[in-house]
């Protein structure tokens, strides 16, 4: 059964459509990576799928017993974001405050995984440092943690190796690429990264005026790949 559906969804801002008819399906345990051109609506897609603004049209529909408040979700982050002056077991707890309903504190369970959450991505020694004072792959790693306190079956990730060096890059898709394949975590990803997105992907969503679905194959063999390829300087065959 799907975990997420997209039914002829129209998106944009003020009825003023981005993206139009776009059809596409996300099975426990896909590797999807969304790609196109800058403002083609991958960020509106995503904030759409989160419920953080309503389609113009069509519907999303939530599957195979997942609720939408069972996504995790690391965002693209902004300067004032990268200083934010709590601890790095502070950020990775506020993941759990979907599971809290009215409750005021952290339950025992809820810390425990937590502090799983944080073992997971190696940031256990940083536990008591200042978000502010870390790394920008460090930061990453402790997002990750708190999307992984959300959920552990669907993780979307909005261009989570942005402004990365290429080492950290790697060790951040070698971290996703785990969770997918080994730990069976179903991932949506905005890439920039068209070499990497046929890498690592399973699937391939492409938006454009005339999006494209479908396996990482068929994108391959299509001519929207070729020509997005060709444009971004990147190597079709990487």
């Amino acid at each position: 059964m799907a975990q997420l559906t997209c039914s002829h969804l129209s998106l944009g801002y003020e009825g003023q459509a981005i993206l139009k008819d776009l059809n596409f399906t996300v099975h426990a345990g896909d590797y999807l990576c969304i790609v196109g051109e800058n403002g083609s609506g991958k960020s509106t897609l995503m904030k759409t799928i989160l419920g953080l603004q309503k389609p113009i049209s069509g519907s999303i529909t939530f599957g195979d017993g997942l609720r939408p408040g069972e996504v995790g979700y690391l965002p693209q982050q902004t300067i004032v974001q990268r200083d934010f002056p709590a601890t790095v077991q502070e950020i990775v707890l506020s993941g759990c405050q979907a599971r809290m309903g009215r409750r005021p504190f952290y339950s025992a369970e809820e810390k425990a995984l937590a502090a799983s959450n944080m073992d997971r991505m190696g940031i256990t020694p940083f536990a008591r440092k200042c978000y502010r004072n870390l790394s920008g792959g460090q930061q990453q790693r402790v997002l990750l943690a708190r999307a992984l306190c959300a959920t552990q079956r669907l993780l979307l990730l909005d261009e989570p190796v942005s402004g990365l060096d290429p080492q950290v890059t790697a060790e951040m898709y070698a971290l996703i690429q785990e969770l997918n394949q080994k730990e069976g975590v179903t991932i949506l990803m905005i890439s920039h990264d068209i070499v990497a997105a046929v890498r690592y992907a399973t699937h391939i969503l492409h938006v454009n005026r005339a999006p494209f679905f479908g396996t990482v194959e068929e994108y391959r063999r299509s001519p929207l790949f070729l020509s997005f390829a060709a444009t971004e300087g990147s190597d079709q065959h990487a």
